[in-house]
Order: structure tokens, then C-alpha cells, then sequence
């Protein structure tokens, strides 16, 4: 995914891959992109065929993070999104690098947006 895709203005807030005992090796990455017009979280699966998911992060009113043992060994996490978008209610960001700072940028930039376009913010409602 090129920063072209989105816009020769997008900045590229955070990204990652999911991994596979802490490492970096599928085929499942996450992007978090700004543009002066909105600020989206960009999911893509695969390698010769590829699905890509967004989220308007406006959209999210909940986050959660888990981890198990395992997760905690190779210092990963999932952070799953709960949003008002119908056709993506929930997303997963699945064995991410540091999940709690992710999820604190992620909290702090959700916040950021609502009230950029004038939703009241209060616990993610």
C-alpha cells in the first residue's frame, strides 16, 4: 500500500503487521491514515488476492485490548474495535506490537476526530 493510494497529502499516523510469535511474517497489515479530510484505519489481507477493509475512526465508540500468554511472551496483543459502521461493527487488530500504546494513539486520535467534527465525546459515545 503506497501513501499515493490515499492521497498525495496522506500522512501515515502508525502501521504494522500482524505476526506469527512476534514476528512480522503474514500477509495482514494495518495502516492508520490522515488526510486534511479524515482519518481512517486501513486493514489489508492477503498476497495474490487481497481484501481491504476501512474504518472511519469517528466511527469507533469502544476498544479493547486482550492478550493471551502466549501474547504477552512475544509482546503482542489484539485490539478489537466496536463501531457504528454497519458493515464493519468489529475489527481486530491481531497480534499487533505494543498494543497498549497503539490503543492509547487509537483512543487519543478518536477523540481528536469526534470533536473535529463536532461529536460530543464522552467514554467513546
Amino acid at each position: 500500500m503506497s501513501k499515493t493510494r490515499y492521497g498525495s497529502n496522506a500522512v501515515i499516523k502508525w502501521q504494522d503487521k500482524k505476526r506469527i510469535m512476534g514476528m512480522p511474517i503474514t500477509f495482514t497489515r494495518y495502516k492508520l491514515v490522515e488526510t486534511e479530510d479524515w482519518l481512517k484505519l486501513f486493514v489489508n489481507v492477503g498476497f495474490l488476492s487481497s481484501r481491504e477493509d476501512e474504518i472511519n475512526l469517528y466511527r469507533i465508540y469502544d476498544i479493547t485490548v486482550t492478550r493471551s500468554l502466549a501474547d504477552k511472551i512475544f509482546g503482542v496483543g489484539t485490539i478489537t474495535l466496536y463501531s457504528k459502521d454497519e458493515s464493519n461493527p468489529t475489527m481486530s487488530l491481531m497480534h499487533i506490537k505494543n498494543p497498549y500504546d497503539v490503543r492509547n494513539l487509537l483512543t487519543k486520535l478518536v477523540e481528536e476526530e469526534k470533536l473535529k467534527r463536532g461529536f460530543r465525546v464522552a467514554e467513546f459515545n
